[in-house]
């Protein structure tokens, strides 16, 4: 038996991606290819890389344990002279010094019982000393090996499951969050209670969307329709027609439709509930996972940014528009602004770029392709100002934007300007997500420091600075803009907690603790009133955004990367790492946003 690079770059890139390294994932996934393999990712269980690395040692060990005959050292009835090895010494040498190493831990035991023997004849029984090796040494051992089991089940409450614990149970407390913040469904408690059924979405109100092959990242509802748009790992991105209940699901063949449709000018097949929306394009071998997107405000047009650098306008009907070079490496963060005439991305080459996509009436409404793909007149400004990757851009007017980085720096830009407006540095790890409220006044931050920060255009400092999550911070969202209603931000943490902050105090409203593994996505609902979850732990959470309460439940079957709400806000759609999209039914009354 023997295992390719192929497979095994396949089960380090899930291990970055189970564990939670997500931006590790997408670097080692582009660079060693592991979506050109063909190995079905549905196929492969979770923790897989752990349980081979686990059993592999495991063999090591017998072997070393056994002679070249492939017997026991000790006899064949000698089950408790089988002798353990720490990791390190797996790892770290070969089956002959770990012989030697066990021959060695033999010698020691003899002498030890030998030891014992001349002890216990000395004294006269074994009584004695028995006594004295069950006591424990002092009272301060004692109490040290206590705190130590303490700590390490506060760090898995508090964390999460660390990437090595993936067997580990986890050991939820129900204690809140600091300063009295109120803490929410506590996660032993909620495990001890199991799921509420009366809480717990019914599978008729449910609806599944398949056709991908790869895990989906990403998710967002067209803001005029009912179409949904998804990016996955199989290197295409879909439209899906919602409307379109009573058809088949989609299910093309996406390397089929990636090289024969999707050309300039041409459109794809359209089957089921949606279309294929290719993400590669003429990419050649490099790999093409569509990692973000975005619908422009007049839901006309969808943006696509892949791992080939490459960002790519689409219509409705999956008509290829504008193809945009210019970026050098993958591109993490893709938006329009708000007039829908210009597009921002951030890449990995470290650089932002404004396009001047130029859609004309004309070319929207007869689907002409641009011909001059990668036209270097459609880069309207490009920004190198980074040190490190670009992990995020946002809009904050028709012509002014931010943008930060694995390098702990967020920037602050105006169109025409070379150099910053603004400069942010009180970060001290990257910079996951950056977010303007909907009138531009705040800019919220997250990081990989367990902080989250919000800043004014008009302090060098942070007008607030969140400390209360206790690992790495993944996301951010404002709650839409109300009357008389406090502005809310949220934030997800691999913490396995959500908590709510609220602006005109500065203070924590809820820690949100039903999730058990790392939380990927949140969004609130339009009206305000109620917020979603995605986690790892398959489920997807609604709660109330003015009570903390947690009102319903939907378990999927694979890990959740992103939550969104439809305009309406009745429906929530999921997405998943076993490639499938869920469409959730909310039918709760909104008489709390009222």
């Amino acid at each position: 038996m023997s295992i390719t690079s192929d497979e095994v770059n396949y089960l380090v890139f899930r291990y970055l991606q189970e564990s939670g390294f997500q931006h590790a994932a997408f670097t080692f996934g582009y660079e060693s290819l592991v979506h050109k393999s063909e190995i079905n990712g549905n196929d492969v269980p979770p923790g897989a890389l752990i349980s081979f690395i686990q059993k592999g040692l495991q063999y090591v060990e017998l072997e070393a344990n056994l002679t070249a005959e492939g017997k026991s050292e000790y006899g064949e009835n000698t089950p408790s002279d089988f002798t353990l090895l720490q990791p390190e010494e797996l790892l770290t040498k070969d089956v002959g010094e770990l012989r030697r190493t066990i021959q060695r831990k033999k010698e020691q035991r003899e002498r030890s019982q030998k030891q014992k023997d001349r002890d216990r004849e000395k004294h006269g029984g074994d009584g004695g000393e028995r006594d004295r090796e069950t006591k424990p040494k002092s009272k301060k051992s004692k109490t040290t090996a206590s705190q130590g089991s303490k700590d390490k089940a506060e760090k898995k409450a508090n964390g999460g499951p660390a990437p090595m614990d993936t067997d580990s149970p986890r050991e939820d407390g129900k204690a809140g969050g600091s300063n009295g913040v109120n803490s929410k469904d506590g996660g032993a408690e909620a495990e001890e209670k199991g799921h509420d059924p009366e809480a717990m979405i019914p599978p008729e109100g449910v609806t599944t969307l398949r056709g991908h092959t790869s895990e989906v990242f990403i998710i967002q509802w067209n803001p005029q329709s009912s179409l949904l748009a998804s990016g996955s790992g199989d290197s295409t991105a879909r439209i899906w027609d919602l409307t379109k209940k009573d058809q088949e699901p989609l299910c093309l063949n996406h390397t089929t439709a990636d090289s024969k449709s999707l050309k300039d000018g041409e459109s794809p097949s359209m089957g089921g509930q949606g279309g294929v929306v290719s993400g590669s394009a003429g990419a050649g071998t490099k790999s093409r996972d569509v990692t973000t997107l975005d619908w422009s405000s007049d839901g006309k047009y969808l943006a696509t940014g892949s791992y080939d650098g490459q960002a790519r306008v689409w219509d409705t009907s999956g008509k290829l528009v504008k193809t945009l070079n210019g970026h050098m490496g993958p591109i993490f963060s893709l938006k329009w602004n708000k007039e829908g005439n210009y597009l921002l991305s951030g890449s990995v080459d470290k650089t932002a770029i404004v396009w001047d996509v130029g859609l004309s009436k004309k070319e929207g409404s007869d689907g002409q392709a641009d011909k001059a793909t990668g036209a270097a007149n459609n880069i309207l400004q490009q920004y190198s100002l980074h040190a490190a990757p670009t992990l995020d851009v946002d809009w904050r007017t028709n012509d002014s934007f931010a943008t930060c980085s694995t390098d702990t720096m967020i920037y602050v830009c105006k169109l025409g300007e070379t150099l910053p407006i603004k400069t942010f540095s009180a970060h001290t790890d990257e910079v996951n997500a950056i977010s303007w409220d909907s009138t531009g006044t705040y800019l919220a931050s997250c990081s990989d420091d367990y902080t989250a920060k919000v800043w004014t255009l008009t302090e060098d400092t942070p007008l607030y600075n969140f400390e209360e999550h206790k690992r790495e911070i993944y996301t951010i969202k404002w709650s839409p803009k109300q009357e008389n209603k406090p502005l809310l931000l949220a934030s997800a943490s691999f913490d396995a907690t959500i908590r709510l902050w609220e602006m005109d105090k500065g203070t924590c409203l809820y820690a949100l603790k039903r999730h058990s593994d790392p939380v990927y996505s949140v969004a609130f609902s339009p009206c305000g009133a109620y917020l979603a979850t995605g986690s790892f732990d398959r489920n997807l959470h609604i709660w109330s955004a003015k009570t903390g309460d947690h009102l319903k439940t939907f378990k999927g079957e694979g890990g959740i990367f992103e939550v969104c709400w439809n305009e309406e806000g009745d429906k929530v759609a999921a997405c998943f790492s076993n490639s499938t999209i869920s469409i959730v039914d909310f039918l709760l009354k909104s008489k709390e946003s009222s």
